[in-house]
Protein backbone atom coordinates (compact mmCIF):
# COMPACT_ATOMS: atom_id res chain seq x y z
CA UNK A 1 0.00 0.00 0.00
CA UNK A 2 1.36 3.42 -0.97
CA UNK A 3 1.87 5.77 1.94
CA UNK A 4 -0.03 9.02 1.61
CA UNK A 5 2.23 12.08 1.36
CA UNK A 6 2.10 14.59 4.20
CA UNK A 7 -0.01 17.60 3.33
CA UNK A 8 1.88 20.62 2.10
CA UNK A 9 0.40 23.89 3.30
CA UNK A 10 -1.04 26.55 1.07
CA UNK A 11 0.27 30.06 1.63
CA UNK A 12 -2.89 30.90 3.59
CA UNK A 13 -2.51 27.78 5.77
CA UNK A 14 1.16 28.57 6.43
CA UNK A 15 0.25 32.15 7.37
CA UNK A 16 -2.49 30.90 9.72
CA UNK A 17 -0.06 28.41 11.27
CA UNK A 18 2.47 31.22 11.83
CA UNK A 19 -0.19 33.45 13.37
CA UNK A 20 -1.18 30.62 15.73
CA UNK A 21 2.42 30.11 16.84
CA UNK A 22 2.78 33.86 17.52
CA UNK A 23 -0.59 33.97 19.35
CA UNK A 24 0.78 31.37 21.78
CA UNK A 25 3.88 33.53 22.34
CA UNK A 26 6.08 31.51 20.03
CA UNK A 27 8.73 32.59 17.56
CA UNK A 28 8.26 31.75 13.88
CA UNK A 29 11.38 30.99 11.85
CA UNK A 30 11.24 31.01 8.06
CA UNK A 31 13.62 29.93 5.34
CA UNK A 32 13.30 29.10 1.70
CA UNK A 33 15.14 27.25 -1.01
CA UNK A 34 15.12 24.58 -3.67
CA UNK A 35 16.17 21.61 -1.48
CA UNK A 36 16.51 19.51 -4.62
CA UNK A 37 18.68 16.60 -3.49
CA UNK A 38 18.45 16.54 0.29
CA UNK A 39 21.90 16.14 1.84
CA UNK A 40 23.57 16.57 5.27
CA UNK A 41 24.24 20.26 4.60
CA UNK A 42 20.50 20.84 4.23
CA UNK A 43 19.69 18.88 7.38
CA UNK A 44 22.25 20.75 9.49
CA UNK A 45 21.14 24.12 8.11
CA UNK A 46 17.46 23.39 8.83
CA UNK A 47 18.19 22.02 12.32
CA UNK A 48 20.20 25.16 13.12
CA UNK A 49 17.37 27.34 11.80
CA UNK A 50 14.78 25.50 13.92
CA UNK A 51 16.87 26.05 17.06
CA UNK A 52 16.26 29.79 16.67
CA UNK A 53 12.54 29.59 17.42
CA UNK A 54 9.45 27.55 18.16
CA UNK A 55 8.40 26.61 14.62
CA UNK A 56 10.19 26.40 11.28
CA UNK A 57 8.33 27.08 8.05
CA UNK A 58 10.18 26.18 4.86
CA UNK A 59 9.11 27.68 1.54
CA UNK A 60 10.11 25.46 -1.38
CA UNK A 61 10.64 26.90 -4.84
CA UNK A 62 8.17 25.52 -7.37
CA UNK A 63 9.55 23.56 -10.29
CA UNK A 64 8.89 26.56 -12.55
CA UNK A 65 10.78 28.97 -10.29
CA UNK A 66 13.71 26.55 -9.99
CA UNK A 67 14.00 26.39 -13.78
CA UNK A 68 13.84 30.20 -13.92
CA UNK A 69 16.61 30.53 -11.31
CA UNK A 70 18.85 27.53 -12.03
CA UNK A 71 18.20 26.57 -15.64
CA UNK A 72 16.30 23.91 -17.58
CA UNK A 73 18.09 20.88 -16.07
CA UNK A 74 16.78 21.58 -12.58
CA UNK A 75 15.08 20.58 -10.43
CA UNK A 76 16.01 16.92 -10.28
CA UNK A 77 13.06 16.08 -8.01
CA UNK A 78 9.55 17.54 -8.37
CA UNK A 79 8.28 20.16 -5.93
CA UNK A 80 5.82 17.89 -4.11
CA UNK A 81 8.50 15.30 -3.40
CA UNK A 82 10.99 17.94 -2.23
CA UNK A 83 8.36 19.31 0.18
CA UNK A 84 7.46 15.79 1.34
CA UNK A 85 11.08 15.04 2.24
CA UNK A 86 11.37 18.29 4.18
CA UNK A 87 8.20 17.54 6.13
CA UNK A 88 9.66 14.18 7.14
CA UNK A 89 12.41 16.01 9.04
CA UNK A 90 11.73 16.54 12.73
CA UNK A 91 13.02 20.12 12.55
CA UNK A 92 10.52 21.24 9.87
CA UNK A 93 7.07 22.17 11.14
CA UNK A 94 5.47 23.27 7.86
CA UNK A 95 6.33 23.45 4.18
CA UNK A 96 4.78 25.55 1.48
CA UNK A 97 5.54 25.71 -2.24
CA UNK A 98 5.89 29.16 -3.83
CA UNK A 99 5.91 29.93 -7.54
CA UNK A 100 7.37 33.43 -7.63
CA UNK A 101 11.01 33.98 -8.64
CA UNK A 102 11.72 35.36 -5.14
CA UNK A 103 10.08 34.64 -1.76
CA UNK A 104 9.15 38.30 -1.10
CA UNK A 105 5.41 37.72 -1.45
CA UNK A 106 5.35 34.68 0.84
CA UNK A 107 7.54 36.38 3.47
CA UNK A 108 5.08 39.28 3.37
CA UNK A 109 2.16 36.90 3.91
CA UNK A 110 3.73 34.74 6.65
CA UNK A 111 5.43 37.60 8.54
CA UNK A 112 8.11 35.48 10.26
CA UNK A 113 9.91 36.68 13.37
CA UNK A 114 13.23 35.33 12.11
CA UNK A 115 14.27 35.00 8.47
CA UNK A 116 17.14 32.55 7.91
CA UNK A 117 19.40 32.27 4.88
CA UNK A 118 22.79 30.72 4.25
CA UNK A 119 25.84 32.87 4.91
CA UNK A 120 26.59 32.67 1.19
CA UNK A 121 23.86 35.30 0.78
CA UNK A 122 25.08 38.84 1.36
CA UNK A 123 23.12 40.70 4.04
CA UNK A 124 21.75 43.20 1.52
CA UNK A 125 20.71 40.46 -0.92
CA UNK A 126 18.34 38.59 1.40
CA UNK A 127 14.83 38.87 -0.02
CA UNK A 128 12.26 39.68 2.65
CA UNK A 129 14.74 41.33 5.01
CA UNK A 130 12.78 44.59 4.73
CA UNK A 131 9.52 42.89 5.74
CA UNK A 132 10.96 41.06 8.75
CA UNK A 133 13.00 43.96 10.11
CA UNK A 134 10.10 46.43 9.64
CA UNK A 135 8.10 44.51 12.24
CA UNK A 136 11.00 44.13 14.66
CA UNK A 137 12.18 40.71 13.52
CA UNK A 138 15.70 39.71 12.61
CA UNK A 139 17.62 38.10 9.80
CA UNK A 140 20.11 35.34 10.62
CA UNK A 141 22.73 34.07 8.20
CA UNK A 142 23.86 30.51 8.94
CA UNK A 143 27.22 29.15 7.87
CA UNK A 144 26.90 26.38 5.33
CA UNK A 145 28.62 23.03 5.66
CA UNK A 146 31.69 22.89 3.44
CA UNK A 147 31.59 20.09 0.91
CA UNK A 148 27.80 19.78 0.90
CA UNK A 149 25.90 21.33 -1.98
CA UNK A 150 23.40 20.04 -4.48
CA UNK A 151 25.47 21.41 -7.36
CA UNK A 152 28.54 19.51 -6.14
CA UNK A 153 26.49 16.36 -5.60
CA UNK A 154 25.07 16.51 -9.14
CA UNK A 155 28.57 17.07 -10.52
CA UNK A 156 29.97 14.06 -8.62
CA UNK A 157 27.16 11.83 -9.89
CA UNK A 158 27.66 12.96 -13.47
CA UNK A 159 31.40 12.29 -13.18
CA UNK A 160 30.72 8.80 -11.84
CA UNK A 161 32.32 9.35 -8.43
Amino acid sequence: MRRQSPRVSSTDEAAAFAAGVRARGGVVVFTNGVFDLLHPGHLRYLADARELGDALIVAVNSDRSVRANKGPSRPINPEDERAELLLALECVDAAVIFDEDTPHQIVTRIQPDILVKGADWGPDNIVGRDIVEARGGRVVRIELEAGHSTTDLISRVRMGQ
